[in-house]
C-alpha cells in the first residue's frame, strides 16, 4: 500500500492511500482570483499521467469561509484532489481544516511560498488577492521582446541582426508560437521560414551562430497538421503531400548544415521544452564562444 507523503507545501489526508487507477480523477482547484496560476501548475501535473484521466474543476473568486465550504462539499466522496491559491491565512486555514474534515488529498500552493519569502525579506505580504506584478524593468523587457517577435515574424523585417535568438524552419514547425513565448520569457526571437528554391535572407549568415537554432519535424506529422490547415483553409494540396515535405525537409536540413546550427525535432516536444531546450542551447554556445575568444 502506498501513501501520499506530507510535504510542506502539499499535503493528503492521514490514513488516505492512493485507490486502484480510477478514471478520472478530479482536480479541483481553488482560488480567491480566477486560478489561472493554479491552472498551469495542474496541467504540468497531468503531463506527467498521460494514461491517467482528469476531470478538472474551477472554484473562482472565493472570499468567504461559506464559499470554501461549499466547494468542499462538491467534492466530498470523490476521487479528488484539491489545489487551492489562497492568499488571506484565514481561509488557507479554514481550506487545511474543511479538506482534512472531508479526508481529502489537498496542495496549498501559496502559504508556505508567501511565509518563506515574508520570512527571508523581512517585509510582509500584501495578501491581496489576484494582485498583478510589478511594473519593472522584468514586465518592460517582456513586452519588448514580445513586440519584437510579432515584428519580425516569417522573417520580415531586418531583426535578425537584433535577436537573441534566431529560429529556422520549413512552414508549421512552431515557429511563431516559439518566437512569441519566447519574448514572454523576455528573449528576442526572429524566425526565418525555410521554402524550397527560395534562398534565406542573407542577413541569416550574417549573425551570430550561436544564436541559431534549427526546427525540424517529423515527415507523417507535418503533413497531418498541413493536412489539416489545408481542410480549413482550402489551400493546395501539394502543401500536404508527402513527397513535397520531405523534399522541403532534406532543403531544411542542407540549411542547418551550412549554418553549422543544433537542431530540434519538435513532433513530440510542447512549446515551453521546445523553448527551453533552445534557451539551453544558445545559453551554451554563447558561452563556448566567449571562451574560445578569450583564449
Amino acid at each position: 500500500m502506498v501513501t501520499l507523503d506530507v510535504v510542506p507545501v502539499c499535503e493528503a489526508h492521514a490514513g488516505a492511500p492512493y485507490a486502484a487507477p480510477v478514471n478520472p480523477v478530479e482536480l479541483h482547484i481553488v482560488s480567491d482570483s480566477t486560478g489561472e496560476t493554479a491552472q498551469r501548475i495542474v496541467q504540468a501535473l497531468e503531463a506527467q499521467f498521460p494514461d491517467q484521466d482528469f476531470a478538472e474543476i474551477r472554484h473562482p473568486r472565493v472570499e468567504t469561509v461559506a464559499d470554501l465550504q461549499l466547494a468542499v462539499d462538491r467534492m466530498k466522496g470523490r476521487v479528488a484532489v484539491v489545489v487551492y491559491t489562497l492568499v488571506e491565512p484565514e481561509l488557507r486555514g479554514a481550506m487545511r481544516t474543511l479538506c482534512r474534515n472531508a479526508r481529502l488529498h489537498y496542495c496549498d500552493l501559496l502559504g508556505h511560498p508567501i511565509e518563506a519569502v515574508a520570512r527571508v525579506s523581512g517585509q510582509a505580504a500584501r495578501m491581496k488577492p489576484g494582485a498583478r506584478p510589478p511594473l519593472n524593468d522584468a514586465y518592460f523587457r517582456r513586452m519588448s521582446a514580445i513586440e519584437f517577435a510579432v515584428k519580425y515574424d516569417d522573417g520580415v523585417g531586418s531583426g535578425l541582426l537584433e535577436a537573441d535568438i534566431v529560429l529556422v524552419g520549413v512552414s508549421r514547425t512552431s515557429k511563431t508560437p516559439l518566437s512569441i513565448y519566447l519574448g514572454y520569457l523576455g528573449y528576442k526571437a526572429a524566425n526565418v521560414p525555410l521554402v524550397k528554391g527560395i534562398e534565406p535572407p542573407k542577413e541569416l549568415y550574417e549573425v551570430d551562430r550561436s544564436k541559431v537554432v534549427g526546427l525540424t519535424i517529423d515527415a507523417q506529422r507535418l503533413s497531418e497538421i498541413r493536412g489539416e490547415r489545408i481542410r480549413w483553409m482550402r489551400g493546395d494540396r501539394k502543401y500536404a503531400s508527402l513527397v513535397e515535405i520531405y523534399e522541403e525537409l532534406e532543403y531544411a536540413e542542407q540549411i542547418h548544415r551550412r549554418l553549422g546550427c543544433p537542431v530540434i525535432e519538435v513532433s513530440e516536444l510542447s512549446i515551453e521544452e521546445i523553448s527551453h531546450r533552445i534557451i539551453r542551447l544558445v545559453t551554451e554556445r554563447r558561452d563556448q564562444a566567449r571562451v574560445s575568444a578569450a583564449k
